[in-house]
């Protein structure tokens, strides 16, 4: 069977789910990632070393790689100092090289990411060695301009972070992954398993989840329900839909067994 790994700066990766770490416990991280089946784990420079006692690092199992995000920065500037910090910290012997995710927002209302930083910010770190990922508001000129910039894929929020209202901008996603020729991951504000098939039946090459799961009455469980849904999806995308009809079209004869 051909393989179908999802590779993001040079490195493969057998599964096409990243899992966030921001609204988990410490203790529940484990679980959560070893039930998704995750291999790379977004981090907000914030959370290593929060205190003395606790390190979120000694968490996360061996093997995962870890993606520094630029959360906290409101501008290009900010994101660019975010991600040296990452750089300088070791960031990248943990596993993801120059990867990183920028996430720039300036909307303190609906927490929007700002493109025109965001744009910026890809062809600062880019010149400076990054592999830049970035986080956007689905926008088909925006997304190509962070393409010209440097950026690696472009990573579109499905709703506003953290609402759990799904796929609100299905459509513009779905231009951005027609049109572009690069790897679309869908970020943020999807709530349910379904919804992130829904995605990938669209084409897209990964699904990032957060508050979906950690919300979520049983974290282990609804981790592994987005795995199997992510799973499933890609294999729909894979096999090819079947076309839709406006008029019914039987399975089977309708006439003649009797004749």
């Amino acid at each position: 069977m051909q393989s179908d790994s999802l590779t993001l700066g040079g490195k493969e990766f057998q599964s096409r789910f990243i899992l966030g770490s921001g609204k988990y416990s410490h203790e529940l991280i484990d679980s959560a990632i070893n039930e998704a089946g995750a291999q790379i784990l977004t981090l907000a420079l914030r959370r290593i070393n929060e205190s003395k006692e606790r390190n979120i690092l000694d968490f996360i199992p061996k093997g995962v790689t870890l993606l520094p995000n630029t959360s906290g920065a409101r501008n290009a500037k900010e994101a660019v100092r975010i991600a040296q910090l990452a750089r300088e910290l070791g960031c990248g012997e943990l596993g993801c090289g120059e990867l990183v995710k920028i996430e720039i927002i300036t909307d303190s209302k609906f927490l929007f990411p700002d493109n025109a930083e965001t744009i910026k910010a890809c062809e600062a770190l880019a010149n400076d060695g990054f592999v830049p990922m970035p986080y956007m508001f689905p926008d088909l000129n925006a997304a190509r301009a962070m393409l010209s910039a440097g950026a690696s894929c472009i990573m579109p929020l499905a709703a506003p972070i953290g609402s759990n209202q799904g796929l609100v901008f299905k459509d513009i996603i779905e231009i951005l992954i027609n049109e572009l020729d690069t790897q679309i991951i869908v970020d943020a504000g999807i709530g349910r398993p379904s919804q992130a098939c829904e995605a990938m039946e669209m084409g897209a090459a990964a699904i990032m989840a957060n508050t979906a799961i950690a919300s979520s009455k049983n974290i282990p469980l609804m981790a592994r329900a987005f795995k199997e849904a992510i799973i499933a999806g890609r294999n729909a995308y894979l096999a090819g839909l079947g076309a839709k009809s406006k008029s019914a079209n039987a399975s089977s004869p309708l006439t003649g067994f009797l004749d």
